[in-house]
C-alpha cells in the first residue's frame, strides 16, 4: 500500500503508513489518516475505521495496542510521542477516493496543490466521482478536480450531516436512544 498525500501528507508520515497500514489492515480496518505532530510534545495521530465506515471505543484499542508494538519493533520515530488513535470524526477529512462517492450529495471544503481557474480553495456539494476526478458543485457549476491535485479536503459540519451520522449509527445499532432514558440517580438520606 502506497499513501496517497492526503492519507500520508510529509515523508515521514508517508514511513509510519508503511509500517501501521498493513497492520490496520490486519485487523479489518482501513486507514484513514496519519499525521506526526510535533510541538511541545509529538504525537502520532491516526485515524482509522471499518470498511463499512465507522469506529468504536474499543476497536480504537485494539488498533492502538497493534499498532504499538508494530512501532516499538520498527521504532521510527526519534522522540517520544503520544499515540492517538480515533475515529475521522463527523466533519471528517476526505482522504481516498471512494470517500467522495461514499459522502455524494454532502458539502465539503476541497483545497488544491495548484491554481485552478485562479483559485484553490472549493466549497460546495460533492457530486461524486468520474475517473480520477472528484466532481464538487459550486456556484458556477460542477467542477472536475482531478484525485492527484487535492493537498486537503473535508466534510463541512452542517445540522443534515450530523442527522445523517446519528441515524446511521442507530440503524447500525450503535447509539441506544433509550439508553439516554435510564438515567439512574441515586438519592441519600440526610442525618439532621
Amino acid at each position: 500500500m502506497i499513501p496517497n498525500d492526503l492519507i500520508a501528507k510529509a515523508a515521514m508520515d508517508r514511513r509510519l503508513a508503511e509500517i501501521v497500514g498493513p497492520v490496520i489492515e490486519d485487523l479489518g480496518y482501513e486507514l484513514v489518516r496519519i499525521r506526526l505532530m510535533s510541538g511541545k510534545s509529538t504525537t502520532l495521530q491516526i485515524m482509522a475505521e471499518k470498511p463499512e465506515g465507522g469506529i468504536e471505543v474499543e476497536d480504537c484499542a485494539e488498533i492502538s495496542t497493534a499498532v504499538s508494538a508494530a512501532l516499538d519493533v520498527e521504532d521510527p520515530i526519534l522522540d517520544t510521542y503520544t499515540l492517538e488513535v480515533s475515529s475521522p470524526g463527523i466533519d471528517r477529512p476526505l482522504t481516498r477516493l471512494k470517500d467522495f462517492e461514499t459522502f455524494e450529495g454532502y458539502e465539503a471544503k476541497i483545497e488544491t496543490t495548484e491554481l485552478i481557474d485562479g483559485r484553490r480553495r472549493f466549497k460546495g456539494e460533492l457530486a461524486g466521482v468520474e475517473d480520477d476526478e472528484v466532481l464538487i458543485n459550486i456556484e458556477e457549476g460542477t467542477v472536475g478536480l482531478k484525485f492527484e491535485w487535492l493537498s486537503d479536503a473535508k466534510l463541512v459540519l452542517t445540522d443534515d450531516l450530523i442527522k445523517e451520522m446519528l441515524k446511521a449509527r442507530k440503524d447500525a445499532g450503535v447509539l441506544n436512544e433509550t439508553a439516554f432514558d435510564d438515567i439512574e440517580t441515586e438519592t441519600g438520606s440526610e442525618e439532621d
